[in-house]
């Protein structure tokens, strides 16, 4: 367990988001800045965007 200020004990709580670093072929990764460009948002945006929807496309279900 981790302690607050205080020595008050307290849980560990998950992270509410996870970093991660991955690779692309420097064509996907063009399209994709491009892509982030044209809607005026982050390339991460995006990313999280399509895997969001490649999940729901594969009927996965979420946390599971």
């Amino acid at each position: 367990m981790r302690k607050k200020a205080g020595g008050k004990s307290a849980k560990a709580k998950e992270p509410a988001w996870v970093r991660a670093s991955i690779s692309f072929p420097a064509d996907i990764h063009a399209t994709l800045e491009e892509l982030a460009k044209q809607k005026k948002v982050s390339l991460a945006w995006v990313v999280r965007d399509a895997a969001e929807k490649y999940i729901a496309d594969q009927g996965t279900v979420r946390g599971k």
